[in-house]
């Protein structure tokens, strides 16, 4: 695999042999924006990092609603993935290219040797697994003790982290992942342009809010 990715500086701390390794097991795949990389119920025989772009996790109920989860970012790697991996299980969730992404995929036989055989690989599957765990409590409190108005800024805010001030998200991709209604979005987005937070343009629109 030519290293024309900065896995080192993506993935920093790990051992020399360990990148060695990576680059020549692992598979480089680039996906385009809008694929569906891991489907409910899929087996997975290999976990994914993420070299280039985002990609988003969440559930979806039998009527195809959607709950969203979290975002990949790059440096990071799907903990699902890794756990499905670990004990063999299909996914129970849903994981799609938000942007275009190019990913590293590492099978299932070289997972297992190096969580022995390379101390930082162990460490940063804890630390993959914790970060998660985090990001999942995060989502959790906004739902449980947050009003919507306030989840949707705690939410612009994280995609303004990740892809910048100008944020090509519908209302309706937004209302997906908030688990709320298009109307009631639309509602709030104007709310935020009459306060002066945003500028909403046809599918798009440009947090300006310091």
């Amino acid at each position: 695999m030519q290293e024309q990715y900065p896995i080192r500086k993506l993935f920093p701390g790990l051992e020399e042999g360990l990148y060695e390794e990576m680059m020549q097991h692992g598979d480089i795949r680039e996906i385009p924006a809008g694929t569906v990389m891991l489907r409910k119920g899929q087996s997975i025989r290999s976990t994914m990092l993420i070299l280039q772009g985002i990609v988003k996790l969440y559930q979806e109920d039998e009527e195809g609603n959607e709950f969203f989860m979290y975002d990949i970012e790059p440096g990071e790697a799907c903990a699902v993935s890794m756990v499905c991996t670990y004990r063999q299980e299909n996914s129970q969730v849903v994981a799609k290219a938000l942007t275009d992404v190019t990913v590293l995929t590492i099978p299932l036989q070289y997972m297992d040797e190096w969580l022995g055989k390379y101390k930082s690989w162990h460490y940063f599957v804890i630390r993959t697994w914790r970060a998660r765990y985090e990001e999942l409590l995060n989502t959790i409190n906004e739902i449980a003790f947050k009003n919507m108005d306030e989840r949707l800024e705690f939410y612009i805010k994280g995609q303004v982290k990740k892809m910048g001030r100008q944020i090509k998200l519908t209302h309706q991709e937004i209302a997906t992942d908030l688990n709320s209604s298009r109307e009631v979005i639309s509602r709030l987005m104007k709310k935020m342009e009459k306060n002066g937070w945003v500028i909403i343009h046809r599918n798009s629109f440009e947090w300006i809010k310091p």
